[in-house]
């Protein structure tokens, strides 16, 4: 497919290239921890996004100058039941783990960071920070102090809801499009004010905008917008508007880009290649435990749907870097991130995986941003707010 001319390949200037590497990078939503647990695949290979479909490696992190970020504990919404709480937290706690044994499999290049000041020291030592953050807090089940062992095994960052409602919060996509509590449940309220005690930073993407106003109002810390874009570009819920912008930035939080495709504008239905994939992913669903072979026929299966039913219709980076100029625009370089779902559905056509973060760089010096403006949006921000939960936390 031959792409617009400004989601073709760029080259990157020298300068901007060179910005790019001296800065500390983070990206506060990296999904890749679920490319750990998949047969035959490792985080210090090279792999083609064209080819496996992840996005994150070791070397192509080093060719994005990609520091880190806040690598995620995901867990999918399950019933509302004590089978499908204890189910969720095996699995969370499992997926924890495997961030950890990346870590210590490799502490040449891997290092785990629990407070904003470590973030520094690690990338000069030219190693890859890795903060651990929770989507979806449905993993907790209706035990609060669960999460004293997430924040004990490192978690810094945590969402209340995913794709639909859970016992904590109403999310901005539930399949019902009508709310449960009208904002944070009594306990979701419990919730936030064990994040405040312990120093866990409240993440409000994906949950609805009424969350988000409970949050601004209730929690003793900023709040932060993990991966999330504007209403004013494209209006889509999981996006939010310019007052709940200003409202975020007025309590020093902080929106972190997202480049999710179909929240940034909206994408012509390609009905044959949506009903093939869903198969192809409820068969993955049922395979939990594969094997490199399975994979590898999946896989296969995959391309196969990406020739008959190829993507006549992608965001590019160009959508991307509309939102995130509408949010500069409103709260300023104090206030935006990013945060770009890699390994999570993330990626536009131009910005394909972690080597083309430099063209985000290059865009916002094109802009007129200054080293100083681009650092604060690259990880100053989202380090800002982490140290804000740090200070407020119960000694």
């Amino acid at each position: 497919m031959l792409l617009p001319l400004a989601a073709q390949a760029q080259e990157v200037p020298k300068a901007a290239a060179q910005l790019h590497q001296r800065l500390i990078t983070l990206d506060s939503h990296l999904d890749t921890p679920a490319s750990l647990d998949l047969p035959g695949w490792s985080i210090e290979e090279g792999h083609e996004v064209h080819s496996d479909y992840t996005q994150v490696d070791l070397p192509r992190m080093k060719k994005g100058g990609l520091d880190g970020g806040f690598w995620a504990i995901y867990t999918p919404q399950g019933p509302l039941t004590q089978e499908g709480f204890q189910k969720a937290r095996d699995f969370a706690l499992l997926r924890g783990v495997s961030i950890r044994e990346m870590v210590a499999a490799d502490p040449a290049n891997f290092q785990l960071a629990l407070e904003a000041k470590d973030a520094a020291p690690i990338a000069k030592a030219g190693k890859r920070i890795v903060y651990m953050s929770m989507e979806n807090a449905y993993p907790l089940g209706e035990d609060i102090s669960l999460l004293r062992t997430f924040h004990a095994m490192g978690v810094r960052v945590a969402g209340f809801a995913h794709f639909a409602h859970n016992q904590f919060a109403d999310s901005s996509t539930d399949p019902s499009k009508k709310p449960r509590y009208g904002g944070l449940s009594p306990l979701g309220k419990e919730l936030l004010r064990e994040m405040n005690r312990l120093g866990i930073v409240p993440d409000a993407s994906h949950s609805s905008d009424q969350v988000l106003d409970d949050l601004l109002a209730l929690s003793k810390t900023p709040v932060l917008l993990t991966h999330s874009g504007c209403k004013a570009i494209y209006d889509h819920p999981r996006n939010i508007d310019d007052d709940h912008l200003k409202a975020l930035a007025a309590k020093g939080g902080v929106i972190q880009m997202n480049a999710y495709g179909a929240y940034l504008r909206e994408i012509k239905p390609n009905p044959e290649r949506q009903k093939a994939l869903a198969a192809l992913f409820a068969q993955m669903r049922e395979d939990a435990k594969l094997s490199p072979e399975k994979r590898a026929e999946l896989l296969a299966k995959r391309q196969e749907i990406d020739r008959l039913y190829p993507e006549a219709d992608r965001a590019t980076f160009d959508d991307f870097m509309a939102h995130m100029m509408h949010a500069l625009k409103v709260v300023g370089p104090d206030h935006v991130g990013i945060g770009l779902d890699w390994d999570g559905g993330g990626g536009v056509a131009g910005m394909e995986d972690v080597r083309d973060l430099p063209k985000i760089t290059a865009a916002l010096l094109k802009a007129g941003y200054s080293e100083a403006d681009i650092q604060k949006i690259w990880s100053g921000n989202v380090l800002r707010v982490l140290a804000a939960a740090e200070a407020a936390k119960e000694k």
